[in-house]
């Protein structure tokens, strides 16, 4: 019995096709015999005895008004066998006189097997890109290669020796029922993979998708400042096409194994942490935001509210949040009094004053390095952008 399923939708194409080739009916029965598609709707269902003839025997069988007679559910006409890679999948019958078919039917014949080959090439590609996306979802959520993970690689053609690095892409889907949010998906997808990139893609719900680049460029290093760039490129692109707006984070390069799904996690906080700190952004980058991203993992944790609780206090008696503020700006400027003063536009005098009201609300001495570094820790851990 043939492996390949001659589906009802398929075959009804057929009959559609061919019958605009020659003025007859035509039915197509699938490898048991049983009629899947004809251009006389009511047969659809029934056993063709002249295609089990054709099945059975493996040729041409002509079939007569005597013949006809004799056989159920058969008119007289020609069946002729389908066939893919040398294997018979199905049958087609032209209904009519054999000997005036015979001229045609060769011709529909093959018109069917290239509209079957077609569909089986489509079908191979599908099947193909559904596995892709499954090792890529199965590389981003685990660290060790399973002997099974390694030869599924090499089926599909994959070097997971190649070393990669991942972005994650969110989507603003908005308002978008489910086939439009994965129909704009599948076409960004479309978009990252044409031209060839070599990128391994896959979509992991209505509004995130995974990308796995080469990490390397033609010289063999990991240029950041590249990747940085095609990031940007393609974010621009995406809002100049109108297409949804799309938000990108590249993950750190990690090399060995689990360098992948190490790459996804940063990757994965980086857009948390980037969303959090700078909602109008539309790319951000692990480098950016390596200590947040770090200590993201703490949070939830004991260890994080710990390390909250002086700034906690602060903002407790801060209601209006300057001296907050001023903290975040004594910290972006590196601690430098007149650098600080100039960015807050005040004067050194009143920064020390907050500095000092700071200290006595944290119970922390900002002149101590170790102090500092809790309150810095705080700040970084803090979900207030």
């Amino acid at each position: 019995m043939a492996t390949y399923h001659l589906d009802a939708r398929l075959a009804q194409e057929i009959v559609a096709r061919t019958m605009k080739i020659i003025d007859s009916n035509v039915n197509v029965m699938d490898a048991r015999g049983r009629i899947v598609g004809s251009g006389d709707r009511e047969r659809i269902g029934e056993m063709h005895e002249g295609a089990l003839l054709a099945l059975s025997q493996a040729r041409v069988v002509d079939i007569d008004e005597a013949v006809a007679k004799h056989l159920h559910g058969v008119r007289p006409g020609i069946n002729l066998p389908l066939r893919i890679d040398g294997e018979i999948v199905g049958v087609i019958g032209l209904t009519g006189d054999p000997l005036t078919l015979r001229h045609y039917g060769e011709l529909v014949c093959m018109t069917a097997e290239m509209m079957l080959e077609q569909a089986r090439l489509l079908h191979m590609l599908a099947q193909d890109s559904r596995l892709r996306e499954e090792l890529v979802l199965n590389l981003i959520r685990n660290e060790v290669l399973s002997p099974a993970l390694t030869d599924w690689a090499q089926r599909l053609g994959i070097d997971l020796n190649q070393p990669r690095v991942v972005a994650v892409v969110e989507v603003d889907s908005g308002q978008l029922g489910v086939d439009s949010a994965m129909a704009e998906l599948q076409q960004l997808q479309t978009l990252l993979t044409t031209p060839e990139r070599d990128n391994l893609i896959a979509i992991v719900s209505l509004t995130e998708m995974v990308v796995l680049k080469p990490a390397l460029n033609a010289h063999g290093r990991h240029d950041q400042e590249d990747h940085r760039r095609r990031v940007e490129q393609l974010v621009s692109r995406m809002k100049e096409s109108g297409h949804l707006r799309i938000r990108i984070a590249l993950g750190n390069y990690f090399t060995g194994q689990g360098s992948i799904a190490r790459s996804y996690r940063t990757a994965h906080t980086t857009m948390v942490v980037g969303k959090q700190r700078m909602p109008e952004q539309r790319s951000y980058f692990y480098q950016d935001l390596v200590l947040p991203v770090l200590l993201d993992s703490l949070r939830g944790g004991w260890q994080a509210n710990e390390l909250s609780r002086p700034l906690a206090k602060l903002k407790a008696l801060d209601s209006n949040g300057l001296l907050r503020r001023t903290l975040i700006s004594w910290f972006s400027n590196n601690v430098q009094p007149s650098a600080t003063a100039k960015a807050l536009f005040i004067h050194r005098n009143t920064l020390e004053y907050r500095l000092n009201r700071i200290s006595e609300l944290t119970g922390l001495n900002l002149s101590n390095f170790d102090d500092r570094l809790l309150l810095y820790v705080a700040l970084q851990l803090d979900e207030q952008p």
